[in-house]
């Protein structure tokens, strides 16, 4: 049986682009906007680049990449009016001193392309034909856009935000370009979109936040072959241990049902590749749902974890 529950909030926020014109306010730092960022792998999309209190040219600065940007700083300009509010967060752990100075780039998601931008490609062409028209199928009865058969975009994704935007960020402020201060980051679709990346790209990626990372690609676990390809991915492409950083977390109400168990599995499978508390990191929340609201009130975790001094 399909999950409905906060499906239509997950559909809309899937196929809608925001008509944001104004910059998001802040309660801390400053928002600097790319308008309409063009690329030839994706639709062209803003970049909300969100730089600290006292941001200076004199300091380098780690660059967390975060996907869904129109979700990220301000309830009053999203679509649903919440917000991770990730700024304050970001400036707290900043005051302690506990964490690197860092940027966060924030990048819109393309609307109707988001569940294809962010599906991971590699395990998905793993799967046989009967298996991907399964995903089709069960894609289509929850009402996400899609022509006929659904194709995952993410390999371009990854390709603009690695080779045009990642270039483009490093040459117009003052940053580190180094594997060991550049991490992406986000929720859901995003999650599983932070966790390729990372194996995608560990040469440019130190670590990854993975957040109510939405396993079963589609909205059933009934008949459904996608999360054991990206058990099957996982286990042959995790990044070295020695020098990167996982972050996972999960609720267990509304989507965040779905996740639990898959996620135990994904724990084991870091667990007999030696991960361990210092590089990888997996929280539960009992009684947490999937929303903006709730990732709010725990963004500091995987900050802290991946950007700890």
């Amino acid at each position: 049986m399909i999950l409905k529950i906060n499906l239509f909030l997950f559909l809309a926020f899937t196929s809608t682009i925001i008509a944001q014109n104004s910059l998001p306010q802040v309660s801390k730092g400053k928002i600097e906007r790319i308008e309409n960022f063009q690329s030839k792998y994706v639709t062209a999309r803003n970049i909300d680049v969100w730089l600290p209190e006292k941001y200076s040219s004199d300091t380098k600065y780690a660059v967390l990449y975060m996907h869904d940007g129109q979700m990220l700083y301000d309830a009053e300009n999203s679509w649903n009016k919440q917000a991770w509010n990730v700024e304050e967060a970001a400036s707290k752990l900043l005051e302690s001193d506990s964490v690197k100075q860092f940027i966060i780039v924030g990048i819109w998601n393309g609307g109707s392309t988001r569940h294809a931008d962010y599906f991971p490609q590699k395990p998905f062409e793993t799967l046989s034909e009967v298996e991907k028209d399964t995903v089709s199928n069960q894609l289509k009865n929850s009402h996400v856009d899609i022509d006929n058969a659904f194709k995952p975009l993410s390999d371009n994704y990854l390709k603009f935000i690695v080779e045009e935007l990642k270039p483009h960020i490093d040459q117009n402020f003052s940053v580190h370009s180094d594997m060991e201060n550049t991490f992406i980051a986000g929720s859901s679709m995003g999650g599983l979109i932070s966790m390729y990346a990372i194996c995608e790209y560990p040469n440019i990626f130190g670590g990854a936040a993975c957040l109510s990372t939405h396993w079963p690609g589609t909205f059933t676990l009934d008949n459904n072959p996608v999360p054991q390809s990206f058990m099957n991915y996982l286990e042959q492409n995790l990044p070295n241990l020695k020098n990167h950083k996982i972050y996972f977390d999960t609720g267990d109400q509304t989507l965040d049902s779905l996740y639990p168990e898959i996620q135990k599995r994904v724990d084991n499978i870091l667990i007999e590749n030696g991960f361990d508390s210092s590089n990888w990191k997996t929280e539960y929340f009992p009684g947490e749902g999937h929303s903006e609201n709730a990732w709010s009130k725990r963004i500091h975790l995987p900050l802290e974890f991946l950007l700890k001094k």
